[in-house]
């Protein structure tokens, strides 16, 4: 009973001090705010840059083209054959038929030229190869290359080297970034709390000498953390969930094409909005107890 009535003090005392310290409050509640909109805007932009790389990436394939005097009763040796390179994790065959309404597809309009050529198709038999990561590709290629029965092997050969690289500096930058946002809150959000708590040192040296212990000043100082932290979590969601929802719909009407697809609201902004409560409520807490720490030495 009475480890309840001590921890239900520290809550009322916790709820107080931010009455009390209204001002004080406010900016912290505020750098909060301030910097955990920012930590989530380029959360979301990471997340999205991230998906949006694995799309482009999952979507690059190696077309090899058949030789075409090879009769179809060797497609299962050769197929067997590229299933059996190294790093190649699905091979699929692609009838001519279907690689001409590919090509016819993927050009659009402009696709419309090649209609004619369906009742002589020029294009040979060929296999659509999947490597294991995409980042295998050119090796597994290269590999195929030396094959007998082939005559044609693409990748993008060139543009994919490129599209790996600016793939990786995109995620790289973007890590980078998080993680430099993120100490910078920490500092800056503890700063904007110890500055609150240092017009109260008086209080706490009063607090210590008449014989409170340590974990008794530190409960209700836990407790404004942590509310802080909240608090200052809350308008961030808020303007993160309107402002993604509104950035989603645009993108979805006006980018009509499977190229881009951006991640679905939820449960992005689910997973989003508990980061940001777990983020503020330790940088709170964080901030409160290691300003406190300097007090409690009387």
């Amino acid at each position: 009973m009475r480890i309840i009535r001590t921890q239900s003090r520290h809550i009322k005392e916790g709820f107080k001090n931010l009455g009390r310290n209204g001002w004080m409050s406010f900016a912290s509640v505020s750098a909060v705010t301030v910097t955990l909109l920012l930590v989530g805007v380029f959360l979301v932009l990471l997340l999205n840059i991230n998906s949006v790389a694995s799309q482009i990436e999952d979507d690059v394939e190696i077309r090899v083209y058949l030789d075409k005097t090879i009769k179809e009763d060797k497609y299962a040796q050769i197929e067997e054959n590229l299933s059996s390179i190294d790093r190649v994790s699905n091979v699929q065959f692609v009838p001519k038929d279907e690689g001409l309404k590919d090509l016819i597809n993927s050009l659009g309009d402009e696709g419309k030229v090649f209609e004619s050529l369906k009742s002589e198709n020029p294009l040979p038999d060929a296999f659509s190869v999947k490597t294991e990561k995409p980042q295998d590709t050119p090796v597994v290629a290269e590999k195929i290359e030396g094959m007998q029965s082939v005559t044609k092997v693409e990748y993008g050969k060139g543009t994919v080297e490129k599209l790996f690289k600016v793939t990786d500096a995109a995620r790289n930058i973007g890590l980078i970034l998080i993680v430099g946002l993120l100490f910078t809150a920490m500092f800056l959000i503890a700063n904007t709390i110890k500055i609150t708590i240092v017009t109260r040192g008086k209080e706490i040296e009063i607090m210590k000498l008449v014989g409170a212990t340590n974990s008794f000043i530190r409960g209700p100082f836990f407790v404004e953390g942590l509310l802080l932290g909240i608090l200052g979590s809350l308008v961030p969601i808020g303007l993160l969930i309107l402002g993604y929802q509104f950035v989603y719909e645009a993108v979805s009407m006006n980018l009509k094409t499977v190229f881009i697809q951006l991640l679905p609201v939820y449960p992005l902004m689910f997973q989003l909005a508990g980061l940001l409560v777990v983020i503020g409520a330790f940088i709170g807490v964080w901030g409160s107890l290691t300003s406190v720490r300097k007090f409690l030495k009387v």
